[in-house]
């Protein structure tokens, strides 16, 4: 089980996430607009670097949602690679066996 700390503080990044998404999107548009001049684009980029850090969706870490995990974690369960395992054993995630051959 991962620490609540850092569970805490990815759910922090989302939100951030999620309340900068809009303002984000529009200075990022405004600075691969070709149309402006070069001041304000170079304004633009300012403002963007003026953003926190945590606004920016590349800092979010994928995490599994039973044991917070961040290794080895399934994007298309959305479980670490222990508790996807412990959940097709129970029979709890469909269409999905343990393979033999």
């Amino acid at each position: 089980m991962a620490k609540v700390s850092m569970i805490n503080r990815e759910k922090k990044r989302a939100r951030m996430v999620k309340k900068y998404a809009v303002k984000r999107a529009a200075l990022k548009a405004k600075i691969k607009d070709i149309s402006l001049g070069y001041e304000e684009r170079l304004e633009a980029q300012h403002q963007l670097q003026k953003l926190p850090r945590d606004a920016n969706p590349v800092r979010q870490q994928n995490r599994c949602r039973l044991t917070g995990r961040p290794h080895g974690y399934y994007r298309k369960f959305g479980l670490g690679r222990n508790k996807l395992r412990e959940a097709v054993m129970r029979g709890d995630v469909p269409g999905v066996r343990k393979a033999s051959w």
